[in-house]
């Protein structure tokens, strides 16, 4: 199964291109945990959706707050543990 890919635009104007691992809501807020690959040496990280109610775009930002950042992380290491991966 072929994982959905978001385009995001940086500060700088760059394109990138994201794959999304999973995706939670945690107190209202919903987070995405990417990868910049689809192979095992990819990069992960984890975007807060950072839009308002209504917004016709998603805007994300990359979480940057440590005790965010570990607390987001704990939730989607539980959830990827919970996967059966076997086919």
């Amino acid at each position: 199964m072929e994982n959905k890919k978001i385009f995001l635009e940086s500060e700088d104007g760059e394109k990138l291109e994201f794959y999304v691992e999973e995706e939670t809501r945690i107190n209202g807020t919903s987070y995405l945990l990417v990868s910049d690959s689809d192979d095992d040496e990819a990069n992960a990280y984890i975007l807060k959706d950072m839009s308002a109610d209504g917004d016709m775009l998603a805007e994300y930002e990359m979480v940057e707050d440590e005790v965010e950042l570990d607390a987001v992380f704990r939730v989607f290491q539980q959830m990827l543990e919970d996967v059966d991966l076997r086919s």
